[in-house]
Order: structure tokens, then C-alpha cells, then sequence
């Protein structure tokens, strides 16, 4: 299948450079085919740059997928292209006016050394978390967003004195899971951030039946989790990284000089090793979400 993105998009080279098909809108529209409605907000800085992370696995699907870019209106995005912003980007409420999403993707974001209620938009964020889950398959948290999940189920972050970055090793817990069953039973991911979640809170978190905890790793902890109405999928880490994100953040970090170099990652000889999980986890995500969709069949905002 194909992406449905327009053809002044600014990564169309990139899509096709790397074999993604893709087709305009109107043509879309032409086709007997519904296709998924995949919400994505991107609260990432330099947002315009970061987005073809996300695009890259989701075009691999063999669904036809409609990436619905959304913004906050109490964001301010400094580090933004305000144009594709305002040209690309639709507020929550536009973005489900017509018809409901059927997932979403929210990012992550560099506030993890805040207090959630000190982020000037959690509380508009709160409120898309909540009505998201009444309304989409299911919610993709990556890095903070994933954070902000966890913290909404009672498990709060803790702040680590420096940045947990590099490419780590994580064991698969839930053989034949339907987001995690195809996952090797060991792969690894890159992480990039300042915090983390204790194992003990995790594990009373599942013993509770608040969570199920679906991935763990040595230095990095319980890193993939999700709630037990699978309403909501939660990653820590940061699968859709690409090597050029990685060097970028080493440059960025390099800069503030308080950052120490990535672990297991070598800038010499970089290469993506984490392909694999990647592609898995986006093509899993997608297919549970259109079996829910399927099963329900389409949804309007009527």
C-alpha cells in the first residue's frame, strides 16, 4: 500500500529514495480503499527534521496509512519552521472533526527534568490522552510521552544525574504477545533521555493491574509496557531513531559539553542494528490497530 502525503511534502525525496510508495491525497480519495488515519504529535524540537523518523516505518506497512500531523495550541515550538507548522499541522480537535483518528503516535520531548504539571501544555495534552483513549485503537507513547503515560497510571519518573544514551539491549517478556509475539526474544533500541521508572514501581504497578510490563533491560530497565485495556502502548526508548539522529544529538551534546559520548555506539563505524525492532514494532502497532478499527468498523464524529 502507500502513505497518503502531499506531493510539496518535504521529505517526497526521501520517501521515494528509500522505496516508500505514496500517493497525493485526491487520489486517495478516488480509491475503494479506507485507509488508516494514524494521528502523530510531534512535540520534538526541531520537529520539521525529526518527522521522517516516524514516516519511514509507517510507510513500510502493507496498510494504506494517512499520517494526520497535529499540534498544541499552548506549545510554542521555537525551535520550529512556524510555516510547515501552520501549513502541515492541524489542532486536535480539526484533526478528528470529520472522522475519529484510529491511533496515535505522541513523541517525545526534552522536558523530562520538569514536573509534568510544570510542562506548559500537560494540561491540553492530558486532555488528547483521555479522549484518544475512548476513540483510537490504541495510543503509541515514545520516550517522554511514554513517561507521561506511565505517570497518568500512577508510576512516576525518576531523574537521572546524567542522560541514559546509546543502543542497549532489551529482553522480550511476553512471548506471543500481539504487539511483542514477533519480537526477537533479545534486540536491542537506542535510548536518549534523562530519566527512568523504577523496576520495583513497575512491578507493583503490574501486580496491581495497572500495567504489563512487556520488555526489560539490564541498564535500562522496564523500557515497553502498556495498559491492560492494550488502550495504550508505551516505549521508553526511541526505535524510530535513524544514525543520522544519533550523530546529530552527539553534535547537539558536544555543544553543552555535559553530555558523555553514546554507550555501545561507535561514531566511526555507525550503523542502524536496530532496523529489526523498529519495522517490527511500527508493522505490529498498525496491524492491532486496524483489527480494532475492522472489528468496530469506521468511526465518524457524528
Amino acid at each position: 500500500m502507500a502513505l497518503i502525503i502531499p506531493s510539496n511534502y518535504h521529505k517526497i525525496r526521501d520517501v521515494e529514495k528509500n522505496h516508500i510508495s505514496w500517493i497525493e491525497p485526491e487520489l486517495a480519495e478516488r480509491q475503494d480503499i479506507r485507509p488508516l488515519r494514524i494521528g502523530i504529535l510531534n512535540i520534538m524540537p526541531l520537529g520539521k527534521q525529526y518527522e521522517f523518523n516516524l514516516l519511514h516505518p509507517l510507510g513500510l506497512s502493507p496498510l494504506q496509512i494517512e499520517p494526520i500531523w497535529i499540534r498544541l495550541k499552548t506549545h510554542s515550538y521555537k525551535t520550529w519552521d512556524i510555516d510547515h507548522l501552520n501549513n502541515h499541522y492541524l489542532s486536535w480537535e480539526d484533526a478528528n472533526e470529520k472522522q475519529f483518528l484510529d491511533g496515535l503516535i505522541i513523541t517525545g520531548a526534552p522536558v523530562e527534568h520538569l514536573d509534568f504539571e510544570e510542562v506548559n501544555y500537560w494540561k491540553e495534552l492530558v486532555i488528547i490522552i483521555n479522549q484518544a483513549r475512548k476513540i483510537c485503537a490504541n495510543t503509541l507513547g515514545l520516550c517522554w510521552a511514554g513517561f507521561a503515560l506511565a505517570y497518568l497510571e500512577g508510576v512516576n519518573k525518576k531523574v537521572f544525574d546524567k542522560k541514559l544514551f546509546g543502543v542497549y539491549s532489551l529482553k522480550s517478556l511476553v512471548p506471543g504477545h500481539p504487539l511483542m509475539g514477533t519480537q526477537d526474544d533479545e534486540f536491542i533500541c537506542p535510548q536518549s533521555r534523562f530519566a527512568g521508572l523504577p523496576d520495583f514501581e513497575m512491578e507493583k504497578a503490574q501486580k496491581e493491574g495497572k500495567l504489563n510490563l512487556l520488555a526489560h533491560g539490564d541498564k535500562v530497565g522496564y523500557t515497553i509496557f502498556e495498559t491492560t485495556d492494550q488502550k495504550q502502548l508505551i516505549h521508553l526508548g526511541h526505535p524510530e531513531y535513524t544514525v543520522h539522529r544519533i550523530l546529530s544529538e552527539i553534535n547537539r551534546d558536544r555543544e553543552k559539553g555535559d553530555v558523555p559520548p553514546p554507550e555501545n555506539f561507535d561514531v566511526n563505524l555507525s550503523k542502524t542494528s536496530w532496523r529489526s525492532h523498529r519495522n517490527l514494532l511500527f508493522q505490529q502497532w498498525l496491524w492491532f490497530c486496524y483489527q480494532k478499527v475492522s472489528l468496530k468498523g469506521k468511526k465518524t464524529n457524528d
